[in-house]
């Protein structure tokens, strides 16, 4: 792959219904619902003093709370007077390839201690409060600093702090952004911890910015040159070209051409012996001749056929 130069004019306008689809199952993470216990534990809690909390995501300070209690989507946390909650993807020490049960379990362990904590999310209206382990690394007052600095279409180097369903979190400095999976590749990518590790370090194009509710939409594919714009003059219709098989499904198999080219070979197109299966045939990572029946860019589809005569 060749690296592409972008200009603020070329990266996709990312209006407030993108930002919905692209965090909505961090959302959901955020938003579980309150067991009947911290419901009623709520209740008896005085009206947070949002005038206070608004001053302290402004002046981006950390603050100390204690871990009161759990739910799927994160712990919550209490003290001085605020009680909020921390998503799982803000936990630092938090396992992120733990499954639903490990993932509870762990999250129990926390409870009582003492975690040091940033306001990312300050919505009075809604009731909405929701602190950072991970916000809280960089130093009190660099938020805002770091905000001002980034902007659309710059390149930036950055580590991998998280890997979820929904996409990769990359520390930039500072502050935090997130890679959709759909911005992982210009492949078919089954789960993010395909293309990124925790750890890594990752070169990003800042597609948008957003510091009122503290994000930042990363991409790691538009540094890279889009292979199905020239897809269909590099696989002429009926012409064999070598692939790898990537996965095998009920209906078929996919196959990659080369990075962030992949297509699917129907079951109808594979050679399959009477009374065999797909798996008695090919498997995942083997190399096989294909043939090019369809090459749809505009929809980044890409039909295949192992029937080479």
């Amino acid at each position: 792959m060749v690296h592409k130069n972008y200009s603020e004019q070329d990266i996709p306008v990312q209006d407030d219904g993108w930002w919905a689809s692209v965090l909505a199952e961090e959302e959901k993470r955020i938003t579980v619902p309150a067991t009947k216990a911290q419901k009623a534990a709520e209740t008896e809690k005085p009206s947070p003093d949002w005038e206070r909390i608004s001053l302290l995501y402004r002046q981006d300070e950390i603050i100390s709370l204690v871990v009161t209690g759990h739910n799927r989507g994160g712990v919550l946390v209490e003290g001085g007077g605020l009680n909020g909650f921390v998503p799982c993807s803000h936990l630092l020490e938090l396992p992120t390839h733990s499954e639903e049960d490990c993932r509870e379990g762990y999250l129990a362990t926390y409870v009582g201690r003492t975690l040091r904590l940033k306001v990312i999310e300050c919505v009075p209206e809604e009731g909405r409060l929701v602190f950072s382990e991970r916000a809280a690394r960089a130093e009190a007052g660099k938020r805002p600093e770091l905000f001002n600095t980034i902007h659309t279409g710059q390149h930036l180097k950055g580590e991998v702090t998280n890997v979820t369903e929904f996409g990769v979190f990359v520390d930039l400095g500072g502050v935090e952004g997130l890679i959709h999976i759909s911005e992982l590749s210009w492949g078919r990518v089954s789960h993010p911890n395909q293309v990124c590790k925790v750890g890594q370090q990752v070169d990003v194009l800042v597609m948008d910015v957003a510091p009122e509710r503290c994000r930042i939409a990363l991409s790691l594919k538009r540094l890279m040159s889009n292979p199905w714009q020239s897809a269909q003059e590099r696989y002429p219709l009926n012409s064999v070209f070598p692939a790898v098989i990537t996965a095998l499904v009920p209906y078929g198999a996919f196959a990659r051409l080369e990075e962030g080219l992949e297509g699917l070979i129907h079951v109808s197109e594979i050679p399959i012996p009477p009374n065999s299966a797909i798996k008695d045939v090919i498997s995942s990572g083997q190399g096989v001749q294909v043939r090019i029946l369809q090459v749809d860019a505009a929809r980044q589809r890409l039909g295949l056929s192992m029937k080479l005569g």
